[in-house]
């Protein structure tokens, strides 16, 4: 059940648009932030996504790594929450690996731009939604 699980949390993932990732505030409270979809994935265990070094979720992550990651397709209502930890990567390598021609919209310095950081979020457990049920598990 696992595996047919985790396939159709990728089928989610590669139909969405977007996704929406959460961090924790100092005070204990989610946050959450419509991000583009990530460029690079590792099945459902690991996602890299662009963001700005300033930014307060890259705070957030630092002093709290524990996130969440939800992918909807919203034409089928289907959705897969996954959750686990965020880190934030400033290598060159890391950095390269997500860089796309036209990011210097976001980040004009290009891929050694100080505002521009590698979010990798790793995932522990999942939770598809669909047709008005809920499955969970372990990835």
């Amino acid at each position: 059940m696992n595996s047919e699980l985790i396939n159709k949390g990728l089928k989610i993932f590669e139909n969405c648009d977007n996704a929406l990732i959460a961090s924790v505030d100092s005070d204990g409270f989610p946050n959450l932030k419509a991000m583009l979809k990530p460029r690079v994935n590792n099945g459902l265990k690991e996602f890299y996504f662009t963001t700005n070094t300033s930014s307060m979720r890259v705070k957030q992550y630092l002093q709290n790594p524990k996130a969440s990651v939800y992918f909807m397709n919203e034409r089928g209502f289907t959705a897969i929450m996954l959750t686990g930890t965020m880190e934030v990567l400033q290598d060159s390598a890391s950095k390269e690996l997500i860089w796309r021609e036209g990011d210097t919209v976001y980040y004009s310095k290009g891929v050694t731009d100080p505002d521009y950081t590698v979010l990798r979020f790793t995932s522990v457990k999942g939770r598809i939604y669909e047709n008005f049920k809920s499955y969970s598990f372990n990835i």
